[in-house]
C-alpha cells in the first residue's frame, strides 16, 4: 500500500511539473508573440509598408536553438596552436590555392581596384565559409528576432533586424533564401547585416549585392571591407617573433596590446630584444607595430601592423586574425608571391 502511495505522489508531481511546464511555454510563447507584434509597429512607424511586411512577419518563428547557441558558446581553451591546426590544415590550404588559380583573373582584378593582395581576400574567404560552401542553413529573420526577444543584446539585434529588412526591401535576395548563421552572419563572407549595408558590393553591376552566389561580388565585398577599415595593400601583416634573453618580460603587460599607446617602431622593439622568429634582427623598416601573445609568453609571439588592426575590426580574436594570416602565407608560398 505504501509503495502505491508512493507511486501516486509522483504521478501527481509529474503532472504537475508537466502541466506548470506546459504553461510555462504557452507563456513564453504568447511573450514572444507580443515581441513580434511590438516589433512589427516599430517597423510600420519607420516607413515599411504592410505589404512589404506581411509575408516577412509572417515566417517568423521562435528559434530555440538560436538563443540555446547563443547561451552555450563553447568555454574549453583552445592553444593558438591546436586552433591553427583545425582552421589551416593543409587540405584547405591546397583548397585555397585551388580556388586562387580558379578565380585569378576576377581577384587579381578587384585586389587592384581595392588594394588588398587577394592572398588575404581568399584568407578570408576560407576562413569565415570554406570557401563559400558553408554559409549556415538558418532563416535569418527569425533568427535575429529571437536573439532580440531573448534579451540580453536586444539593441544589438533588432538593429540587425532593421538592416535585414532593408536587404529584403533592396531585392539583394529572396526572404526564402535569406539564410546564414545562428547569429545573423550571412554569405560567403559571413556578414552581419549592418556589414552587408556597410560594405557589400555588387561587382558584376546586375543590380544585386550576392554575397551568397556570386564570386565577384564576393571578393568584391571582402576586399571594401578592409579598405573602408584601413587596409594597406603595400604592407603585409605582422611576424613571428621571440624574445631574447634580454627583453623585460616582468613588464610584459605594459607592452603588450595594440593600441596606438603601445606600439613601437621595429628599431624600438628590437632594442627591447625582440627578434625574427630565427633570432636575425628585425627589418629596418619605419614601421609601427604592436606586439601580441595570444597565448602569454610561452606561446607564439607576434609583431603585427596596421593591416593586422583591420583584421581585428573583422573579427575580435587573436586566433581568428592569426589564423587568416597563417592561410595568406601560405597561399603566398605556394603562387610565389612575396611576404
Amino acid at each position: 500500500m505504501k509503495l502505491i502511495y508512493q507511486f501516486t505522489i509522483c504521478v501527481a508531481l509529474l503532472m504537475l511539473t508537466g502541466a506548470r511546464f506546459a504553461e510555462a511555454q504557452s507563456e513564453q510563447q504568447l511573450d514572444f508573440e507580443d515581441y513580434v507584434a511590438s516589433l512589427k509597429q516599430q517597423a510600420l512607424s519607420k516607413g515599411y509598408s504592410e505589404a512589404f511586411l506581411g509575408p516577412i512577419f509572417a515566417s517568423i518563428e521562435q528559434r530555440e536553438k538560436v538563443v540555446k547557441a547563443d547561451r552555450n558558446q563553447p568555454e574549453r581553451r583552445l592553444t593558438l596552436d591546436t586552433y591553427l591546426e583545425t582552421r589551416v590544415p593543409d587540405w584547405k590550404v591546397k583548397q585555397a590555392m585551388e580556388q586562387y588559380e580558379l578565380h585569378r583573373e576576377t581577384l587579381e582584378r578587384v585586389a587592384s581596384q581595392y588594394n588588398v593582395q587577394a592572398r588575404f581576400i581568399v584568407a578570408l574567404w576560407g576562413n569565415e565559409s570554406n570557401f563559400g560552401r558553408i554559409q549556415g542553413n538558418h532563416p535569418i529573420i527569425s533568427s535575429l528576432v529571437s536573439l532580440a526577444h531573448e534579451g540580453r543584446r536586444q539593441t544589438l539585434f533588432e538593429s540587425q533586424f532593421f538592416a535585414a529588412l532593408d536587404i529584403l526591401q533592396q531585392g539583394h535576395i529572396a526572404l526564402e533564401d535569406f539564410n546564414g548563421s545562428w547569429a545573423g552572419a550571412m554569405g560567403q563572407s559571413q556578414f552581419m547585416p549592418s556589414s552587408f549595408l556597410n560594405f557589400a558590393v555588387d561587382a558584376n553591376g546586375d543590380g544585386k549585392k550576392d554575397i551568397w552566389g556570386t564570386p565577384e561580388d564576393v571578393f568584391a565585398s571582402i576586399a571594401n571591407y578592409l579598405n573602408k577599415e584601413g587596409w594597406n595593400g603595400s604592407q603585409t601583416w605582422g611576424r613571428q617573433v621571440k624574445l631574447s634573453d634580454t627583453f623585460p618580460i616582468d613588464k610584459i603587460e605594459d607592452l603588450e596590446g595594440l593600441s596606438s599607446t603601445r606600439k613601437k617602431t621595429l628599431q624600438q622593439w628590437q632594442e627591447l630584444g625582440v627578434t625574427r622568429f630565427d633570432g636575425s634582427a628585425l627589418p629596418s623598416a619605419s614601421l609601427s607595430a604592436g606586439l601580441i601573445l595570444p597565448d602569454g609568453p610561452t606561446g607564439r609571439i607576434y609583431l603585427v601592423y596596421g593591416n593586422f588592426d583591420t583584421l581585428m575590426r573583422w573579427n575580435r580574436s587573436y586566433y581568428f586574425g592569426v589564423s587568416v594570416a597563417y592561410l595568406s602565407e601560405r597561399i603566398a608560398k605556394g603562387i610565389g608571391e612575396g611576404l
